[in-house]
């Protein structure tokens, strides 16, 4: 039978690592997961209270509304007011999503179809990839260096190149700063010369923010709504997941552009009937009640950061110390190079007993890296550190 429109998907590169890591389990071993970007950090109590609370009332149980529940839309236009001096429209200018990656996914079949092609930077979370393609639609890569703070004018000159040699003209550019897998950031200044670059070209962009909270050593990412302007060429997607740990909650949204979220709601009308209402409640009351949640989560990643890239620097695998996200992107040490980031990652399963992601999963500008998510306690990762010694005797 041909299934159309996931025929064109390759395998999934991190199913292998996942395989290895559970066949190795199942056989008794003790395998450290710092592949899957999955949080650990618990989400906070006033919401989890709360939530408890409105499950109980048979009010809740109904459907809820597609765009999310007004309330919800005001308290995320007033954590916009508050943390980035963006004044938003509840009614037109937001609407809550079933998580980012659907709210992305559907942003795609809104903008995109067969002959459109989008611009994606490479290496990229996955989603930013096949979401265009799932849409009909094919991408054009542009790359984006090695991580750190960005370099704006190698990536503008990139962009502007690949923009020419595409046709028919990409009609989307999606970012995410600071990104996921290579953390590298960027300013203000950059987010205004995107800004200027999709007007004078009328490109959409579509910036996913799913670490606009998590940022260190006193680096505050931009929002890309606080360039004047930005509103007429661009959407934000904004998440609960990484800043308040609340992943399995699914609760996302996207915010800016009246036309683009309009033409968003009018798809999911259609589609859903938005997340469980009890969720949504709580989620109001994790953003009103307890804003300061995503400094304490970020306290907790910047330990096991400064953990694991200063337990790599002592066996002599030098990795940049990422100023945001929750994972480090870590070049394959130089006497490893020989292999790809798969065979890599296979072999830190096995002997290391730590499971990473391999860098081939995020595009093939990720080979040549493997990725390493912050999701155990600072004890685990200093023996994740033992174990990557032991299975690389070529180091240091």
């Amino acid at each position: 039978m041909e299934f159309r429109r996931i025929n064109g998907l390759p395998p999934y590169v991190f199913s292998i690592i996942n395989g290895l890591r559970e066949q190795a389990r199942r056989a008794g071993e003790d395998i450290i997961d710092l592949a899957f970007g999955n949080p650990d950090i618990p989400s906070p109590k006033v919401a989890v209270d709360k939530l408890a609370e409105a499950v109980y009332n048979e009010r809740n149980h109904r459907y809820s509304a597609s765009r999310g529940i007004p309330n919800l839309r005001k308290a995320i236009c007033s954590l916009y007011q508050r943390r980035f001096g963006v004044e938003l429209d509840p009614d037109t200018e937001a609407i809550t999503t079933i998580g980012a990656k659907e709210g992305f996914s559907h942003l795609m079949w809104v903008l995109l179809g067969p002959g459109d092609s989008a611009l994606v930077p490479s290496p990229s979370y996955p989603i930013h990839i096949w979401g265009p393609v799932l849409a009909g639609a094919d991408i054009r890569s542009v790359p984006m260096g090695p991580g750190g703070m960005l370099a704006t004018d190698e990536f503008f000159q990139n962009l502007s190149d690949t923009y020419e040699r595409s046709w028919p003209r990409p009609r989307v550019l999606v970012m995410s700063f600071p990104h996921n897998p290579t953390c590298s950031v960027v300013d203000l200044e950059f987010m205004t010369k995107a800004v200027a670059w999709a007007i004078e070209r009328s490109v959409l962009i579509v910036h996913d923010f799913a670490y606009a909270e998590t940022s260190f050593d006193g680096y505050v990412p931009p929002s890309i709504l606080q360039v004047p302007g930005a509103k007429d060429c661009a959407v934000e997607l904004y998440t609960l997941t990484k800043s308040f740990s609340m992943a399995g909650w699914r609760v996302g949204f996207v915010l800016g552009n009246p036309e683009v979220v309009g033409a968003l709601a009018k798809l999911k009308s259609y589609l859903d009937y938005g997340t469980f209402q009890p969720i949504q409640i709580a989620s109001i009351v994790a953003m009103n009640e307890a804003p300061e949640y995503p400094l304490e989560v970020n306290e907790i990643y910047r330990g096991r950061r400064d953990t694991l890239i200063d337990g790599l620097a002592r066996i002599g695998w030098e990795v940049p110390r990422p100023l945001g996200t929750m994972f480090a992107w870590a070049p394959i040490p130089e006497p490893y190079r020989d292999m790809t980031s798969v065979e890599f990652a296979m072999m830190c399963v096995r002997d290391a007993k730590v499971a990473i992601s391999p860098g081939e999963g995020f595009g093939p500008g990720g080979e040549g890296f493997v990725r390493f998510a912050l999701v155990e306690n600072e004890q685990r990762i200093l023996q994740a550190v033992r174990g990557l010694k032991r299975a690389l005797p070529k180091l240091g």
